[in-house]
């Protein structure tokens, strides 16, 4: 005899077969430890300035993994005059690693230099910026794994409330229909029709800028999608036999809509839910990175960008392990919410 197993059971069982889940899924999970224990780890705080001790765009060091180019604390000094190289009080011992591509300009001799820039600045042995420092000489590890944090906490509860707000105006205009239906549905296309960022930009400038403020200037729009397929739902599901069965045993509407409606509309929910997550991050970072988002100090992926675009040709590790996060993030909520849609869609098995 064939044992019968639940829905949710399937999708599990599916998904438990989905390489490209468990991948996407583990990295995720790595990420978002990281995002929470790195911080408080650290020795140093995310505002904490170290213009004082002149470690202001520091490299990235590893000690253990030195042997990595991007790793070894070393920077390149353009167009350097080569009399100069010899100045140790200006360039200590053992600073210079190698001095290449000599040249003359203006009857200059002048070369590039390959420096260890902890001893060019003096910075001690035991002191290692894994990703460096900003020109603010604050820790970068430190500020894109809290501005990772920040930015998953945004997006999270965004659309959480997106899922609260959605679920409930959809579940109205499915459920009872008609002229309901009609007018909520028309409310739904001119919220629509409001540009996004219009409506950001309005809500942080009247409000003032923070996470919250944030977080409720990217749900007031996004919730319409949710109330879309809510309502799209409800219409397929409140003819069915058991829905009629609950309403002529007397069940009142809120218990058939929450009981025996929606528990039939959840797969496409979480799958939507985990969807939307990379495209408020997405929208938190541009947003960010246009001035309208987390004030400083604290930081987000999107205002840690805004900050390195400036020096990109000079340090461009700055740029690099933002970005990288936020691809890393993005893509993994993509291929989950890929896999999502799969193992829920019948059609596919």
């Amino acid at each position: 005899m064939m044992q019968s197993h639940s829905f949710f059971a399937d999708v599990l069982r599916r998904l438990k077969k989905d390489a490209a889940f468990l991948t996407a899924f583990c990295l995720l999970t790595l990420l978002m430890l990281m995002a929470v224990f790195a911080p408080p780890l650290s020795r140093y705080s995310y505002s904490e300035q170290m213009l004082k001790e002149d470690h202001a765009n520091m490299p990235p060091r590893i000690q253990a993994l030195k042997w990595i180019p991007l790793f070894n604390g070393h920077a390149t000094l353009k167009a350097r005059q080569l009399s100069a190289l010899e100045d140790r009080e200006r360039y200590p011992e053992g600073s210079i690693i190698r001095i290449f591509n000599e040249r003359t300009i203006r009857g200059v001799q002048v070369a590039d230099v390959e420096i260890d820039y902890y001893r060019y600045k003096g910075v001690d042995d035991s002191v290692n910026y894994w990703f460096g420092t900003d020109t603010l000489g604050r820790d970068l590890w430190t500020r894109v794994w809290r501005g990772a944090g920040t930015s998953l906490f945004i997006a999270c509860l965004t659309v959480l409330l997106d899922l609260l707000i959605g679920t409930v105006y959809g579940a109205v205009c499915g459920y009872y229909g008609g002229k309901t239906d009609l007018f909520l549905m028309r409310i739904c296309e001119i919220v629509r029709a409001v540009p996004n960022v219009v409506i950001c930009t309005l809500m942080i400038l009247l409000m003032g800028p923070g996470i919250r403020t944030m977080i409720l200037a990217l749900a007031c729009r996004n919730w319409v999608g949710t109330a879309s397929l809510v309502r799209a739902q409800f219409l397929r599901l409140k003819d069915r036999e058991y829905v009629l069965a609950a309403r002529i045993m007397g069940a009142k509407d809120g218990r058939v809509m929450i009981r025996h409606i929606l528990p039939n509309a959840v797969g496409p929910l979480i799958t939507r839910a985990v969807m939307a997550i990379p495209g408020v991050i997405f929208s938190e970072s541009f947003l960010s990175y246009i001035g309208l988002g987390v004030p400083a100090p604290e930081p987000s992926l999107g205002n840690l960008l805004a900050e390195a675009q400036s020096s990109l040709g000079l340090y461009p590790t700055q740029l690099l392990f933002p970005a990288l996060v936020t691809a890393l993030m993005m893509i993994a909520f993509h291929l989950i919410s890929n896999s999502l849609r799969d193992a829920v869609d019948m059609k596919t098995y």
